[in-house]
């Protein structure tokens, strides 16, 4: 048996337990910072459907000098629930990228961040067409390299779609992706995650009554009585967008019925503490039959923590870093 070229985890002190794991984010906010001095592009992407709707995304290059490699493939990072592209994690891993240099395009998904009042409408965790069309509008010189995909918690779920549906990228990866829906939302609902519920729940209401122009009346009315995030998927984000209700929202988007229809290199990183996301939907699956996909399944890490013992960097971006080496 071959060694892994991946390191182990151990969680850095005092950032212990799945809680401390999490909350370490926003108590502390990035880990890493990008320069102020990095070149940075503004890109607005227009996507295919009709909408008019158009995506932000921050390009951000390296100083050719500090590349590791003569081609570097552009590093697209999908942000997650309630997320942008100012989210720490998001930061930590750009400025990591970009001292290894690596190109990174930090993309905000339809009515997040600064894409808000570009859209009229709101990414969900299955809109891998707008991650398609996304790609499909930046100038060719950005992707002559390749591209790879790196999502983020809801974020990873749509990666880990899109590199079934579409592939045509050099790899992917995700990090605390949510790939059985109906289970994460339910484990929401669990007295432990109550404060984590309130305030995710609170984000998302946030981010629906800044939809430019405004709330008609009866959506504004039915945004009032939402009370869980099974209550935001049912009531908001299915009718929206064409689903019978929440589980079939969640029954026709959840990434796992979808593993093995990828066909490019794809890493996943899931903690097995995870609080928000049960361990038995990546236990479950019989990975040894998906050749294309590696999963890295620690005990310890919370969601989208892994803060690492005598290292600066996360632990899921130090797997992303021997990962983007092999791809």
């Amino acid at each position: 048996m071959h060694a892994s070229p991946y390191p182990d985890f151990e969680p850095r002190f005092p950032w212990r337990g799945p809680d401390l794991q999490t909350l370490r984010n926003v108590v502390r906010g990035p880990a890493l910072l990008v320069s102020p001095e990095t070149p940075r592009t503004t890109l607005e992407l227009s996507m295919r459907d009709g909408s008019e709707d158009r995506l932000v995304a921050f390009h951000l290059t390296a100083e050719p000098r500090a590349s590791l490699r003569s081609d570097p493939p552009l590093v697209v990072l999908v942000h997650g629930l309630g997320g942008s592209s100012d989210s720490a994690y998001i930061q930590t891993t750009s400025a990591h990228l970009l001292e290894l240099g690596y190109p990174v395009l930090q993309l905000n998904l339809r009515g997040a961040g600064a894409s808000r009042d570009l859209c009229g409408a709101q990414y969900h965790a299955g809109r891998s067409g707008d991650l398609h069309d996304a790609l499909a509008a930046l100038p060719p010189e950005l992707t002559r390299n390749g591209v790879v995909v790196v999502g983020y918690s809801l974020g990873g779920n749509m990666v880990l779609k899109f590199a079934a549906e579409f592939g045509g990228v050099r790899g992917a990866a995700s990090i605390s992706a949510p790939i059985d829906l109906e289970a994460a939302s339910l484990r929401f609902l669990d007295a432990r995650n109550r404060v984590y519920h309130a305030h995710l729940l609170g984000g998302m209401k946030q981010e629906m009554r800044s939809t430019p122009g405004g709330l008609d009346p009866a959506e504004a009315e039915t945004l009032e009585r939402v009370r869980t995030i099974l209550d935001f998927d049912e009531l908001i984000v299915a009718p929206r967008n064409g689903f019978a209700d929440a589980r079939d929202y969640y029954a026709k988007n959840h990434a796992r019925q979808f593993l093995g229809e990828i066909r490019v290199p794809t890493l996943l990183m899931h903690a097995l503490d995870d609080p928000w996301i049960p361990a038995e939907m990546y236990t479950g699956h019989a990975w040894s039959k998906s050749p294309h996909l590696e999963a890295l399944l620690p005990r310890g890490g919370g969601h989208v923590g892994f803060h690492a013992r005598g290292e600066r960097v996360p632990w899921h971006d130090q797997c992303l870093r021997v990962f983007l080496e092999r791809v």
